[in-house]
């Protein structure tokens, strides 16, 4: 599926690309040599030492910890992250959860918080 991305230069036009990655046999390209032959040439290529923090490892977690924040369930997220066993994914990426007490805290005030006074006016 094309989609458009600032991808060329930064602040430049923006270019529509493929995300399925290939290689020269039009064959989708694995994570591994995806991160040999395209992940490493663009850090080197930005001068940015190649270390476990700047690895696709690291954009996973990125990933995962967005979406946890923004309250998608571990089921989802380990149906997108390719993991046959939800409870690995929540034994993974449980201390990027938000704290349960606070996200308890949030629910019972919203439902118990009094009416605003636009509705209260209606």
């Amino acid at each position: 599926m094309p989609v458009t991305l600032p991808w060329d230069v930064p602040g430049g036009s923006p270019v529509t690309v493929n995300l399925v990655m290939h290689g020269r046999t039009n064959v989708a390209m694995d994570r591994n040599t995806f991160n040999r032959d395209c992940w490493h040439a663009a850090l080197t290529s930005a001068g940015i030492q190649r270390t476990r923090a700047t690895g696709m490892h690291a954009l996973r977690h990125f990933y995962a910890s967005v979406l946890l924040d923004a309250g998608e369930s571990v089921k989802a997220l380990s149906e997108y992250l390719g993991h046959a066993d939800p409870g690995f994914t929540l034994r993974t990426y449980t201390h990027l959860m938000p704290s349960s007490e606070d996200r308890t805290r949030r629910a019972i005030d919203k439902v118990l918080a009094p009416p605003s006074d636009d509705l209260a006016t209606a």
